[in-house]
């Protein structure tokens, strides 16, 4: 089973349809490659505080030093 695989399988645990997990498991490893490039930390370490966020999130808690990313300004 790939990663992708064993990630979709989380999410549709969490409720989430086939296609709609597979989506989010292929988004979640993304920005965990792109996070650990910007903050200079490993994947690994990215994806599991994801998938932290997300499954904390799915249970309407957030941590408290979580920051959401800014909204981008619309164009005018």
């Amino acid at each position: 089973m790939t990663e992708t695989e064993q990630l979709a399988a989380v999410f549709e645990r969490l409720g989430a349809a086939r296609t709609q997990a597979q989506t989010m498991a292929a988004q979640l490893l993304r920005r965990a490659e792109q996070l650990a490039v910007e903050r200079g930390t490993t994947r690994e370490a990215e994806l599991a505080r994801l998938l932290s966020l997300a499954t904390q999130g799915h249970g309407g808690v957030l941590p408290a030093d979580f920051v959401p990313a800014p909204r981008p300004t619309p164009r005018q």
